[in-house]
């Protein structure tokens, strides 16, 4: 298939995309238990073409549905239909898979133009009680006047009206006829009147249940406006109720939810959520670490495990010789800082994270980060941190090292001054911190609300309170197999009520 796709695409990005997912998918579906399920997500650009590989790694007797969730809001375009959905593929390892009745609610104007009618038993719409086609048996036999065979129909019965009768306790007779008779009598079935005074085509009272069943075109979860109380501003970060449905649907509590492109963390929040396992996987230490302050934040006391980053200083050491910028991320977050320069990496304008603080209501403060992961760091890159707070008007600034500083550099730092909180507390402008000494827990940086992380990150909604965990599940030898990936989180399930909410 890749072959063939190369031949009529040629090379270029897309067929690069489509070869990096090719062999991950060819790994989840090793990894995917015979019950499991796959959910890809995609825009329209690609869709297509994946549809080609997913058929060729699962097999097209696999394919369950292709959802369409409306992604954005309307919105024009000059030269075209508005392009306002993406695409979420649904595929099993096998027929025999996990699958949940899951239901949203109904439409309101759905409601009110159908469910019109209120009685004893809840509000209800009335539908014909015969279908199409006739019937040698007892569905085409004449009841009470009427005879479905003479209209060419025949009688359908009710079976979630008799399934409420058999939960009142009220026992069904096994035929057809009778069970018709059973319902008129609780007054599921009536009888309208013609203009003429005749009896028309009985119906029952369709009562409205718990909800509609759910469609493959998701319109009632709408995206993550600018103001959402969930965002957290990560580019594609996806509503946590899409991840609910999808995960509700096709898992049970204990079961394993394994996302290899975890990116703010969503999905492992929603499998966290629901008592569902998981196992979260990125590339990037700018996720990994949003993740983590994610998911604290929302599950208080929660215990998981993070591998692939630093564990100690010759950890940290390694990450800065193979690449400055996930150190400089992986370094922000040990000052609870956002990476600068919108997470991207790019010319360095000699900040590497911002922190942001209200000293006083409504005047936002912020803190410079610059990060230096080299061996040789002296007073000039001081002297340029100075420089760029005074720039910037920044209350302090943080510089995080991997070297130890020299005496200048430490004098350098003094000569600074302090940034005078309102409050009437004093903190240095320029303060030197040591990769080392933030890891061990002897260094931490100093500035109005630095013991909860100041502004710069979203607080996230808490979620469950008192979360118990018990260790760590199965899903290290998943991790194992799939180790390519280097950063990793396991969390066990929690033992909570999945409907339970807090």
């Amino acid at each position: 298939m890749m072959q063939a796709l190369r031949s009529f695409l040629n090379e270029n990005d897309v067929l690069a995309y489509l070869t990096m997912m090719a062999n991950r998918l060819l790994e989840l579906h090793r990894v995917l238990k015979i019950t499991g399920s796959l959910y890809l997500h995609c825009d329209p650009t690609a869709s297509h073409y994946l549809k080609f590989v997913l058929d060729a790694v699962f097999g097209k007797e696999n394919f369950r549905n292709e959802i369409a969730w409306k992604r954005t809001y309307s919105h024009g375009s000059a030269h075209k239909w508005g392009d306002v959905h993406d695409t979420i593929f649904f595929y099993t390892k096998s027929g025999d898979y996990t699958w949940n009745k899951i239901t949203q609610d109904y439409d309101d104007s759905y409601l009110e133009t159908k469910y019109r009618f209120t009685d004893a038993h809840g509000t209800y719409r009335l539908v014909v009680l015969t279908g199409m086609g006739t019937s040698q048996g007892d569905s085409g036999k004449p009841w009470r006047g009427y005879n479905p065979t003479e209209a060419g129909r025949h009688w359908t019965v009710p079976q979630r009206a008799l399934n409420a009768l058999i939960s009142e306790g009220v026992a069904v007779p096994p035929t057809l006829l009778d069970q018709l008779e059973l319902l008129y009598q609780h007054d599921y079935i009536r009888f309208p009147k013609k203009a003429d005074g005749s009896t028309g085509v009985p119906e029952f009272k369709l009562y409205l249940g718990e909800g509609a069943p759910i469609q493959d075109v998701i319109t009632d979860i709408p995206p993550i406006n600018s103001q959402a109380a969930e965002r957290l501003g990560y580019p594609t970060q996806k509503p946590i109720a899409l991840l609910e449905r999808i995960i509700r649907a096709s898992s049970n509590i204990g079961d394993i939810v394994l996302d290899p492109f975890c990116g703010c963390g969503t999905a492992v929040h929603a499998a966290q959520k629901l008592g569902r396992a998981w196992s979260g996987i990125d590339i990037t230490h700018l996720a990994i670490s949003l993740i983590e302050k994610r998911l604290k934040g929302a599950f208080p006391g929660i215990k998981f495990e993070v591998v692939g980053t630093p564990t100690d200083f010759d950890g940290a050491r390694d990450l800065a010789d193979r690449d400055k910028y996930q150190f400089q991320w992986w370094a922000c977050s040990l000052v609870d800082a956002q990476p600068y320069q919108g997470k991207k990496k790019g010319a360095d304008t000699g900040i590497d994270g911002l922190i942001f603080f209200e000293d006083e209501k409504g005047s936002a403060k912020r803190v410079i980060v610059s990060v230096k992961g080299g061996e040789n760091v002296g007073v000039s890159m001081l002297k340029d941190l100075i420089a760029t707070v005074q720039r910037e008007k920044a209350a302090v600034g943080l510089f995080v090292t991997l070297t130890k500083p020299t005496r200048p550099m430490t004098i350098e730092a003094a000569s600074a001054g302090f940034y005078e909180s309102p409050m009437g507390v004093s903190y240095p402008r320029i303060q030197i911190l040591t990769v080392e000494g933030l890891m061990n827990g002897s260094e931490r940086p100093a500035y109005p609300l630095s013991q909860s992380g100041g502004l710069t990150f979203k607080r996230t909604k808490v979620e469950v309170r008192n979360t118990r965990q018990a260790g760590l599940f199965e899903a290290r030898r998943v991790a194992s197999d799939l180790a390519s990936l280097p950063l990793s989180a396991f969390v066990p399930p929690p033992k909570h009520n999945e409907d339970a909410e807090t």
